[in-house]
């Protein structure tokens, strides 16, 4: 099966300042595929990428087996690429009806008498934050009165509704307590269940584990290589997002302390 969206060899340069280097990854249907890295990596500037803000200086855009690039996030979106950035790009005073059809609105009428289809854009809204697992029992409530996780899920849901076959999240559970994090994860299954493809951004290692199908460690605007969950320990990830051995070896040297139950000053 060909993939849904792949980067063949894709490296930006701003001026002297080499953003990316050669990066490359393929996202199937129904697959979460993570892009682990630490701040200064590149995740950034690969997301801006995918979604038709920056074109590669070098390298390839492919979807689904064909050649594209992309003139701007509309046209992203037209072809199914959907980005959830960290702020959500939600209005916090505006309805839950309102930011999930901003910029679509449906209308009925003719000519001067359009207006917005209200029942129509409320049972939409309800419904599809139902199948997110969400009890919206009043669109008209403004977004900010909903929690983190569920504005996530709001974002999300918007993505799937216009017709997302990628769905790009950026660091979805960084400012997340537990409890909001763990529904952000429950999302993301939901939507690789659906049989979209899922680009999970994140530099939390525990997050990514428990839903990630393959994963992309980038440092310092590299690959570091593509691996199936399966195949890379946690403390082999962390090792590498850190450049180094150190935390491996803080937490062996930590380990060794407990055993020989001394204590750190």
């Amino acid at each position: 099966m060909a993939p849904l969206i792949e980067l063949r060899d894709v490296s930006k340069h701003f001026g002297t300042v080499i953003a990316l280097n050669g990066v490359s990854f393929a996202v199937r249907a129904g697959e979460v595929h993570c892009l682990l890295g630490d701040n200064g990596a590149g995740k950034s500037t690969l997301i801006k990428i995918l979604s038709g803000v920056h074109a590669p200086t070098t390298g390839e855009i492919r979807l689904q087996d064909r050649p594209v690039q992309f003139a701007s996030p509309r046209d992203a979106l037209d072809h199914g690429i959907a980005t959830v950035y960290q702020d959500l790009a939600t209005v916090p005073l505006m309805s839950v009806a309102r930011n999930f059809f901003a910029g679509r609105e449906p209308v009925v009428g003719w000519g001067p008498f359009k207006r917005m289809d209200w029942p129509l854009i409320e049972r939409v809204t309800r419904e599809e934050m139902a199948h997110m697992g969400i009890d919206v029992r009043d669109p008209g409530q403004p977004v900010g009165t909903l929690s983190g996780g569920e504005r996530q899920c709001l974002a999300i849901a918007r993505a799937v509704y216009f017709g997302a076959k990628v769905l790009i999240l950026d660091e979805p559970t960084s400012a997340l307590g537990v409890h909001q994090a763990a529904v952000v994860l429950r999302l993301i299954v939901q939507a690789r269940a659906r049989g979209l493809g899922v680009i999970f951004i994140t530099h939390n290692v525990h997050h990514a584990f428990p839903v990630a199908d393959t994963i992309t460690l980038l440092n310092r605007g590299r690959s570091l290589g593509t691996f199936a969950k399966d195949e890379i320990r946690r403390e082999r990830v962390v090792e590498m997002m850190a450049g180094g051995r150190d935390l491996v070896d803080l937490e062996a040297e930590l380990a060794a302390l407990r055993r020989n139950g001394a204590t750190l000053q």
